[in-house]
């Protein structure tokens, strides 16, 4: 299993969302920009940080004061958990209405009600099972 938020783990997760049609070609499609942050729901600033302009991410590294759009945290054993099986629709959904997967920063509700923003979303977890430095 891949050490999660390093700047090595961040970096593989950008260059699978770019070689990953269904995750970086839908969200160009949409114009979809944002500055994403990931951590622990019991630390004060995020883990790592990940720069998506027009659907293809641009920046990857650790987490340096940048101001996110979507900070996505959630306890260290959940994250494990989803690197070793991807969420789906239904699970995402669980975690976040049990606050499995809190989100700092973002509307998690307008965005899953959105398949053109949420089906991308769900796939980039399943690409965290794919990261094994």
């Amino acid at each position: 299993m891949a050490q999660l938020f390093t700047d090595e783990w961040i970096n593989d997760l950008k260059d699978a969302w770019n070689n990953e049609p269904e995750v970086s070609d839908a969200l160009t499609k949409i114009g979809f920009s944002s500055t994403i942050t990931c951590g622990y729901k019991n630390e004060e600033d995020s883990r790592c940080v990940f720069v998506v302009e027009n659907g293809v991410a641009t920046r990857a590294g650790l987490y340096q004061g940048e101001t996110p759009d979507w900070d996505m945290r959630a306890d260290e054993k959940h994250w494990i958990k989803w690197t070793e099986k991807p969420l789906n629709m239904a699970s995402m959904g669980l975690a976040f209405t049990t606050g499995k997967l809190k989100f700092k920063t973002g509307d998690f509700k307008t965005m899953f009600k959105n398949p053109s923003m949420a089906v991308p979303f769900v796939k980039s977890f399943g690409l965290m099972c794919d990261i094994t430095a």
